[in-house]
């Protein structure tokens, strides 16, 4: 099954719909980290090392939640079932969005919508979320590798 998934990887939709997924997810990543704190303010406090940092975590993130889209489309393709471990992507990107800006003014806006929410405010401009991230995007390609090669539901081939 996975070289089924290697050659259809290869196809021109796939690899079209890969770039806009990877330029989608970047976009999110890139605006979370201006919201966060803007690269030049991040290299004033911290040095260049931080912000190539978080660009290529950036980079490997994009690439990981496009991947783990495609890994959905072609699992709700040959099977009709979108795999479990593809919504760890989604929840990487709801993630995100959540820790960005300072801490108190998400516990805020939680809480005015009835929610809980502590966080303890991270070094490195949030540098540990992006690797909590990174974790969750590589659980879910681990997991929905495994639901497309062992699965256990009939597959349709056309």
């Amino acid at each position: 099954m996975l070289l089924y998934l290697k050659d259809s990887l290869q196809t021109h939709k796939m690899r079209r719909e890969g770039l806009l997924f990877f330029l989608f997810f970047m976009l999110i990543f890139s605006i979370v980290d201006y919201l966060n704190l803007p690269y030049t303010e991040m290299m004033h406090q911290y040095g260049l090392y931080l912000v190539i940092t978080n660009i290529l975590l950036n980079l490997i993130m994009s690439f990981g939640a496009s991947f783990l889209a495609l890994l959905s489309q072609f699992m709700i393709e040959i099977k009709s079932v979108e795999p479990k471990g593809t919504k760890l992507g989604f929840l990487s990107v709801i993630f995100a969005l959540l820790t960005y800006g300072c801490t108190s003014c998400v516990i805020a806006l939680f809480a005015n919508i009835g929610i809980t929410y502590a966080v303890i405010a991270l070094p490195l401009a949030g540098l540990p979320y992006k690797f909590l991230n990174l974790f969750i995007i590589a659980i879910g390609v681990g997991w929905s590798l495994y639901d497309i090669n062992k699965g256990s539901c009939k597959v349709k081939f056309n």
